[in-house]
């Protein structure tokens, strides 16, 4: 016998949104159930975002339609770009109501110091901190925009075993197919203003999604058809205008309505290409025994590598490790400090930065594209008005007018993408290409470097990415140490699987040989994890659970004595369920509480036998 459906925790039911005149959500209905593990997807602004901060209640509401919610269910939206305050980490994390054991213990997991200051955080730091403070609020629902953003691989699997830890329902809005295909077990499409959902994780997604747009494509040839059938009646004339034709006629009017809205849904196509500027040299870069240093800390120790014509190098390792920097040293842009580089002949680079230093506050898009002026740009040699071209890149006039700091995180990185393919090149520089970017213009990006006929050398944190494109790969660990694989990201943990154990980014070490990423605490720390002990978070649920195993059997006896009272409900219905509901709780978190003070009875026995 098939288990009851259980009921959703957070619904959104006939939801309809506007932007201004363009229709953005039409009927769309979404539901998660208690520690379902969902994501979001479709391409950029379909309204993804907007879509979750109806869900998270944070400013946005929907002219029509129903939002519900479990009531006292605790919902924490974490957004593409979190703001932190408070003097201290430790003051942020605990703002929301977390207690001080739990913001410790997610902090020092996220590799972050509690008793750091929030002012001049990194991007990667800023979101940390952020996912540090929602689990840490041990939330009913979480919703994540983009959350992989600006986070190195270290961090990305610490969230996956965060997720996959957490008793916490979760919607995902993310590009990241490594770490969609992980931790996810249902998949939301947004498209044509309406999501498709698939009871599947994101791995079933590509499968799933081309079949429905096949269905879709064999739907509109039917109505074309049908559509050809009755204009071709119109086109003889109404004779009579008889009712039965009246009815005809509308009818002809409904299907082309509905061809307007098939047309009117149908994403753009974006154009991009990159042509070689010719045969560069075989050898592109060559380093012997290269060491770097900044004071103490060793960035590179004797280094060696050859990059030839064609080749496809991917640099990975914390953030804060010194992949830019080493980029940076092999395009001869920084001095070493011993050892040898040597470039090719005949280079042409195209650097893609991180950062996106190339884009003033104070440009207009068409600023931006055309910097010696004018109303064209240069495309491989081809001048092309700027506005034909912007349209490749889903650029609309309009927005060639506007200051870039009105673009999407996305549309910088495809203004920025759109300048860098113009030119001709046959060394190309990524410097983490993927942020922001939909997984339409990913495959798009993916398919042109697959086919570039010149030398690509990527950093990225997206190992999905990687994998696919990569031919080498250049390891970091932060100490100096650096090791070149064959093949991407997957063959260099198969080849190498303890390189990173020990590895240092710009937060501290991290022990990652399981894959999850913690921080060395400098500051006076909680109790640290002792040989033959529960970590510190472990022992303090232990205590927790003892005691409430202790006091709920009172506390039960009397929330019953109450409810035997006959009396109760008819002289006061609302306190009567609120009693009832109570009690529900009281017997929950007994049984809770007696579980997990079970498995971690085990768990300590296990570790001091």
């Amino acid at each position: 016998m098939a288990s009851p459906a259980r009921a959703p925790i957070l619904a959104l039911k006939d939801v309809r949104l506007a932007d201004g005149a363009k229709p953005l959500f039409d009927g769309v209905d979404l539901a998660l159930e208690p520690r379902i593990r969902a994501c979001l997807v479709g391409r950029n602004g379909a309204g993804k975002s907007t879509l979750l901060k109806i869900l998270a209640a944070k400013g946005i509401e929907a002219d029509s339609g129903e939002r519900s919610v479990q009531p006292g269910a605790k919902i924490i939206f974490v957004d593409q770009e979190p703001e932190i305050t408070g003097a201290t980490l430790l003051d942020y994390c605990t703002a929301g109501g977390a207690e001080d054991y739990e913001a410790h213990a997610t902090l020092a997991d996220f590799g972050l110091d509690y008793s750091k200051g929030t002012e001049g955080l990194s991007g990667g730091e800023r979101r940390r901190a952020a996912l540090a403070r929602a689990f840490a609020e041990q939330p009913d629902v979480l919703l994540l925009d983009e959350p992989t953003n600006h986070l190195d691989i270290f961090a990305i699997q610490t969230l996956e075993e965060e997720l996959a830890n957490s008793k916490c329902a979760a919607l995902i809005v993310s590009h990241d197919r490594a770490f969609l295909n992980r931790v996810t077990q249902r998949t939301f499409w947004l498209e044509h203003r309406k999501v498709r959902r698939l009871d599947k994780g994101f791995a079933e997604f590509e499968v799933w999604s081309e079949q429905v747009l096949a269905a879709e494509a064999d739907e509109e040839r039917r109505l074309n058809k049908q559509l050809e059938k009755e204009n071709a009646w119109l086109a003889r004339g109404v004779q009579g205008r008889r009712a039965r034709n009246e009815g005809r006629r509308r009818a002809l009017m409904d299907l082309r309505s509905q061809k307007r809205d098939l047309q009117a849904d149908k994403r753009g196509s974006m154009t991009m290409a990159v042509e070689s500027s010719g045969t560069s040299g075989k050898r592109v870069v060559e380093a012997k025994h290269v060491t770097k240093r900044f004071g103490d800390r060793v960035i590179v120790e004797d280094f060696s590598t050859r990059i030839l014509r064609g080749d496809r190098v991917a640099l990975v390792g914390p953030n804060g490790a010194g992949k830019t920097t080493l980029v940076r040293m092999l395009l001869g842009e920084l001095e070493i400090d011993a050892g040898d580089i040597k470039l090719g002949t005949n280079l042409e680079i195209s650097y893609v930065d991180q950062n996106r230093m190339a884009l003033s506050e104070k440009m207009t898009l068409w600023d931006f594209l055309t910097p010696g002026g004018g109303d064209s740009i240069l495309v491989r040699g081809v001048p092309k008005h700027v506005a034909g071209y912007a349209k490749e890149f889903l650029f609309t006039e309009a927005q060639l007018r506007q200051p870039v700091t009105s673009l999407s995180g996305g549309e910088r990185n495809r203004l920025l993408l759109a300048r860098a393919l113009a030119s001709p090149t046959n060394l190309m520089v990524l410097d983490e290409p993927t942020n922001d970017l939909d997984m339409d213009t990913l495959d798009l990006l993916e398919e042109l470097l697959a086919d570039f006929e010149g030398t690509l050398i990527l950093v990225s944190h997206d190992r999905d990415f990687i994998d696919r494109l990569a031919t080498s790969t250049i390891a970091m660990n932060g100490h100096g140490k650096v090791l070149e694989t064959p093949g991407g990201w997957s063959d260099l943990i198969d080849q190498s699987p303890d390189f990173f154990k020990g590895a240092r980014g710009a937060a501290g070490d991290f022990a990652t040989g399981t894959g999850s990423h913690k921080a060395v605490v400098t500051a006076s720390p909680p109790p640290p994890k002792k040989a033959g002990k529960l970590s510190y978070k472990d022992q303090r649920r232990l205590e927790e659970c003892e005691a409430l195993v202790a006091a709920s059997p009172g506390i039960i006896g009397d929330l019953e004595a109450r409810l035997a009272d006959a009396n109760f409900y008819a002289r006061d219905p609302a306190g009567f369920d609120k009693v009832m509901k109570a009690l529900d709780k009281a017997r929950s978190d007994l049984a809770q509480a007696e579980e997990d003070w079970l498995a971690l009875e085990e768990k300590r026995e296990a570790m001091v036998g």
